[in-house]
């Protein structure tokens, strides 16, 4: 069945320290692979950053200084409204990659935490 805007799709959702997700959003923003991230929320705040990926991704989701919280049966479905009061979409929902492939995220995040450190050691 074709994807039309309609549709819904469900998710859960990993959230991140803003820092360590900035960095994220950047690898895979410059990867071979453009469409490989789905939608990123922000809080108010932009201390925290929330990718959203395929439900059951929290099942498995270990990945430290992250957390990754199910979703299904709580109504979170995109496209939609941002769920974070006062917060927004840092990349809005599109067609081509509803949700971000908790693979391509782990190694992302991975990165970006060994980026982070580097950088905090130069100092």
């Amino acid at each position: 069945m074709p994807h039309t805007g309609s549709e819904s799709t469900p998710c859960d959702l990993v959230t991140v320290p803003a820092r360590q997700g900035l960095e994220a959003v950047d690898i895979l923003r410059r990867g071979s692979d453009h469409e490989a991230v789905g939608p990123v929320l922000h809080d108010g705040a932009c201390a925290v950053l929330g990718f959203l990926v395929p439900p059951g991704t929290a099942e498995a989701w270990d990945v430290p200084g992250s957390a990754c919280t199910r979703t299904d049966g709580r109504g979170l479905r995109v496209p939609a409204e941002p769920p974070v009061s006062g917060g927004g979409w840092l990349l809005p929902p599109g067609a081509e990659a509803p949700v971000t492939d908790p693979a391509v995220l782990r190694a992302a995040l991975d990165q970006a935490a060994r980026l982070i450190e580097a950088a905090d050691n130069c100092r």
